[in-house]
């Protein structure tokens, strides 16, 4: 399914791990709220006298979700990227 280096296990688990993650960030991004009106506001300057509010509910949940899942893919990254060179 993809290349072993040195046949290492942990450089096996560690592949995937990030397969496995990308998938998830994937997943996440799609299943978070459209903000389509938002964006129009943005580019109008209408966000700046709405008032900003806190993201509440789900859409928290699902941006902090979003956050941990990319910090582990770039974890994962630069783990696989250091176990090659070696």
């Amino acid at each position: 399914m993809y290349v072993c280096i040195g046949g290492s296990a942990l450089y096996n688990l560690i592949m995937t791990l990030l397969i496995i993650v990308s998938i998830l960030i994937v997943i996440a991004t799609m299943m978070q709220p459209q903000k389509q009106q938002d964006a129009l506001n943005a580019l109008s300057g209408g966000a700046v006298f709405s008032g900003q509010t806190k993201k509440r509910g789900f859409e928290a949940f699902m941006e902090k979700v979003t956050a941990v899942l990319l910090v582990l893919f770039f974890v994962f990254a630069i783990i696989l990227a250091y176990m090659s060179t070696k």
